[in-house]
């Protein structure tokens, strides 16, 4: 009997191993399911826009910065923002023109491994670039460094996090986005302590003395809303807009994101 228990031991943890071999293994084949870039360059249609390469010290990222509309006279604020996992900045270049009439510049920052950069994505890649994002920008005569938002969208949510550990942003946009990849993990079944890329926001958000909106659909079925009520709970200065919709069906927030970008001086009245 005990010979025969034994060898069902050594089956199950032969199991369990393989499982946890292959969750380490493809684990970032699904946090980053790289879409092709299908068609021509969108960014040949934006008037005035400007590609930039971001290098680090194993990835050539691209950005686009889409200007202000009209042209800013003096310095602009800046929002930078990044995407959810299954997507590029190629599917965002047009949906930030109402932001560019607000008279805000805005930065569509690629990920590593996606569309035309180079490297591969990861917690630390996506972080690097971030940074070296903020630096660039932030050096520049035509953008407001005091005023540069960072404004993430599900796994942009991540990055817009790990660029809040390393540099002074103005404010935060949080939209449709985890608490963390480990609880978000634990959800699918997956051991936290098996994740590769944890994007811990809560921790990030603890540290972060600025202001934060945080806007989720009621109804989200791949990051639940209870995932946004935690970062809420998290940091002291946030504002928690549950919309009407799921994950990826939300209308654009705008009226929520100007209104808080107003309330906190980031943007001009008049724009």
């Amino acid at each position: 009997m005990l010979r025969f228990a034994g060898i069902g031991f050594a089956i199950l943890f032969c199991l369990a191993g393989g499982y946890f071999v292959l969750a380490c293994a493809m684990q970032r084949s699904v946090l980053f399911p790289a879409p092709p870039v299908m068609g021509p360059d969108a960014l040949a249609r934006i008037p005035g826009a400007e590609r930039i390469w971001l290098d680090t010290h194993d990835a050539r990222a691209e950005a686009w910065y889409l200007p202000p509309i009209p042209a800013a006279e003096r310095p602009a604020p800046l929002v930078v923002f990044t995407h959810g996992n299954g997507e590029l900045i190629d599917d965002w270049a047009g949906a930030f023109e109402p932001m560019r009439r607000w008279g805000a510049g805005v930065l569509l920052v690629e990920y590593p491994g996606y569309g035309r950069s180079t490297g591969s994505p990861s917690q630390r890649s996506i972080a690097a670039t971030m940074t070296s994002a903020f630096d660039r920008m932030q050096a520049r005569p035509d953008i407001d460094s005091k005023k540069i938002v960072a404004y993430g969208r599900s796994l942009g949510g991540g990055a817009a996090c790990a660029l809040a550990r390393e540099r002074s942003v103005a404010a935060l946009v949080l939209e449709s986005t985890f608490s963390s990849v480990r609880q978000l993990a634990r959800g699918f079944g997956l051991p936290g302590f098996l994740v590769r890329d944890p994007f811990d926001n809560l921790d990030a958000l603890r540290a972060y003395p600025g202001p934060v909106l945080i806007v989720h659909g009621e109804h989200d079925e791949i990051i639940p809303a209870a995932h946004a009520a935690a970062l809420h709970a998290a940091a002291p200065r946030s504002r928690l807009a549950l919309e009407p919709c799921g994950h990826n069906d939300c209308e654009r927030p705008w009226p929520l994101v100007r209104a808080f970008l107003l309330e906190h001086g980031l943007l001009r009245s008049d724009g």
